[in-house]
C-alpha cells in the first residue's frame, strides 16, 4: 500500500499572511497601525452563553397576557433626580468630532424616541444632541475637552470617565483630518492637527482623588446629577469597589469587544479583557460591599441583540450600552455603499476607518458633502426601531425563564458552551453542574 506524501501545511499560524503582512507594513512606514472598531480576534462572549428556558421546574409566562418590565432607575443612591429609563439598553459615549453633528442629533431623537439615553463622548456637548435627548448623560474625561460647568449643570447625570474597553490604561485618537473649525473651537484645538486624548485625568493621581472629583462634581450641580464612573475591563474587581468607596452612584464597565474610537491596533487586540470576564468580578464587589442594586451597573462592549442584554442582565447588570451597534442601526457600514467602500480599499461589513474621516454613510465624518448626505430623522427611526426589537428580544428570553422583570434574570438561568466561557461567566457548562474554577476544579 503507498503512502500518500507528507503535505506540509500552507501557511504558519504564527507568521500568517495577516501577520506578514502587517510586518511588511511597519517596515515599509515606520508608523504603527491606527484603526477603530474594538478587538476583531474570536473571544468568549455572549454566544457562548444559552438560557434554561421554563418547562415544569420552572414556569414560563404567557407573552401576549402577562407582563414583562424592563424600566431602570440610575443613580439612586446619592442624586437627588436620579434617571428613570423605560428600557436598560442605553447609547455610549460617542465623541462630536469622532461622529457628525446629524449623526449626534440621530442619536439623541432616536434614544428619545425608545425612552432611554444618549452620552456625549470626549469633545462636550452638542446643541444637537442635547436639543434631541430627553436624557443625556455628560462624560468628564482626562482630556477635558469641551468641558465647561455650564453644560455640566444642563446635562441629566455625569460620567467621569477612568477607562475605556478598548484602550484601558490608554487615550484614543482623532485625526487632524476630523478636526474641522467646530471641532477645534469646542476642543481648543488647531485646526487640522491630530490629537490625542489623555490616558489620565490631569488632577487626581490615585483613587482617593476621584472621591474628591467626584464631590467637586456633586457641588457644582448641586447634588441633583447621578455620577456614573466608567472604567475599563482590566480589574473590574478591585477598580469597581473603588468607585462605589468613592461615592460613584452607577458603574459602567467596558469590555475589549467594544469601542468606536480610534487607537493603535496592538492595544486593541492585546490589551484588557472580554466583557464576558468582567461581569462576575464587578458584581461581586458590589455584593461584597453589599451595594449590588444600590449602585447600578452598566455594561458594554459588543452588546449587539436581545439575547446579549438578557445575559448580560442575568450575570448581574442593571442596564447595557451599545455604541457601534447604534452606528451600524444608524446606517454605517451598510452594504448599499459597498462600492464606495471599496474605493476606500475595504467592504462595508469590515469598515474600521471611522477615524479617517471619510465615511461614505456621513456619520463618523466632518466632511460636509459626506455628513449631508445623512439624514437624522431617518436615522434615528432606525435607531428606534432597533433599540425596540432589541428590548422585544430581551422579554421574550425573560418570560420563557419565568420571570416579569428582566432584573430578575440570574445567573441559574444560564449555562455555558465552552470551558472558557463557563470559567469567565460563572456558570455551569452545559450538560452538567461543573463551574471551572469552583469547588476545587
Amino acid at each position: 500500500m503507498n503512502e500518500l506524501p507528507h503535505t506540509p501545511p500552507k501557511y504558519s499560524w504564527t507568521f500568517s499572511p495577516e501577520v506578514n503582512a502587517d510586518i511588511r507594513r511597519a517596515a515599509a512606514s515606520g508608523i504603527y497601525d491606527i484603526r477603530g472598531g474594538g478587538s476583531k480576534r474570536r473571544l468568549p462572549h455572549f454566544d457562548d452563553l444559552l438560557f434554561l428556558g421554563a418547562s415544569i421546574s420552572r414556569y414560563p409566562l404567557e407573552g401576549y397576557r402577562e407582563r414583562c418590565a424592563t424600566d431602570v432607575w440610575l443613580g439612586t443612591r446619592h442624586a437627588k433626580k436620579p434617571i428613570h429609563l423605560d428600557i436598560p439598553v442605553t447609547i455610549a459615549g460617542m465623541s462630536f468630532g469622532a461622529l457628525s453633528g446629524p449623526a449626534k442629533e440621530a442619536l439623541g431623537r432616536g434614544a428619545t424616541a425608545a425612552g432611554t439615553s444618549t452620552t456625549t463622548g470626549d469633545g462636550g456637548m452638542t446643541e444637537e444632541e442635547r436639543g434631541h435627548s430627553k436624557t443625556l448623560v455628560y462624560q468628564y474625561l482626562p482630556s477635558r475637552y469641551g468641558m465647561n460647568p455650564d453644560d455640566l449643570r444642563r446635562a441629566d447625570a455625569i460620567e467621569v470617565v477612568v477607562g475605556q474597553g478598548a484602550k484601558p490604561g490608554g487615550g484614543g485618537m482623532l485625526l487632524g483630518q476630523k478636526i474641522s473649525d467646530r471641532v477645534a473651537a469646542m476642543r481648543n484645538l488647531p485646526k487640522g492637527i491630530d490629537q490625542r486624548s489623555a490616558c489620565r485625568h490631569p488632577d487626581w493621581t490615585g483613587p482617593d482623588d476621584l472621591e474628591i472629583k467626584i464631590l467637586e462634581l456633586r457641588e457644582i450641580t448641586d447634588w441633583e446629577k447621578p455620577i456614573y464612573v466608567k472604567i475599563g475591563g482590566a480589574r473590574p474587581y478591585y477598580d469597581t469597589a473603588l468607585a462605589v468607596k468613592a461615592g460613584a452612584d452607577v458603574v459602567v464597565l467596558d469590555g475589549m469587544q467594544g469601542g468606536t474610537a480610534a487607537t493603535q491596533d496592538v492595544f486593541i487586540e492585546h490589551v484588557g479583557m472580554p466583557i464576558l470576564a468582567c461581569i462576575p468580578q464587578a458584581v461581586k464587589a458590589l455584593q461584597d460591599l453589599g451595594m449590588h442594586r444600590e449602585v447600578q451597573l452598566i455594561v458594554s462592549g459588543g452588546i449587539r441583540n436581545g439575547a446579549d442584554v438578557a445575559k448580560a442582565m442575568a450575570l448581574g447588570a442593571d442596564a447595557v450600552a451599545i455604541g457601534t451597534a447604534a452606528l451600524i442601526a444608524l446606517g454605517d457600514n451598510d452594504p448599499a455603499l459597498e462600492d464606495e467602500y471599496r474605493k476606500l480599499g475595504t467592504t462595508a461589513g469590515a469598515y474600521d476607518d471611522w477615524h479617517e474621516g471619510r465615511d461614505p454613510a456621513g456619520i463618523t465624518t466632518q466632511d460636509p458633502e459626506l455628513f449631508n448626505r445623512f439624514d437624522p430623522i431617518l436615522g434615528g427611526r432606525r435607531l428606534t426601531n432597533y433599540l425596540k426589537v432589541m428590548t422585544l428580544e430581551a422579554q421574550t428570553i425573560a418570560r420563557a425563564c419565568g420571570k416579569n422583570h428582566l432584573h430578575n434574570l440570574e445567573p441559574e438561568d444560564l449555562c455555558a458552551l465552552s470551558i472558557e466561557a463557563a470559567a469567565m461567566a460563572g456558570v455551569p457548562l452545559a450538560g452538567t453542574t461543573w463551574i471551572p474554577g469552583k469547588n476545587g476544579y
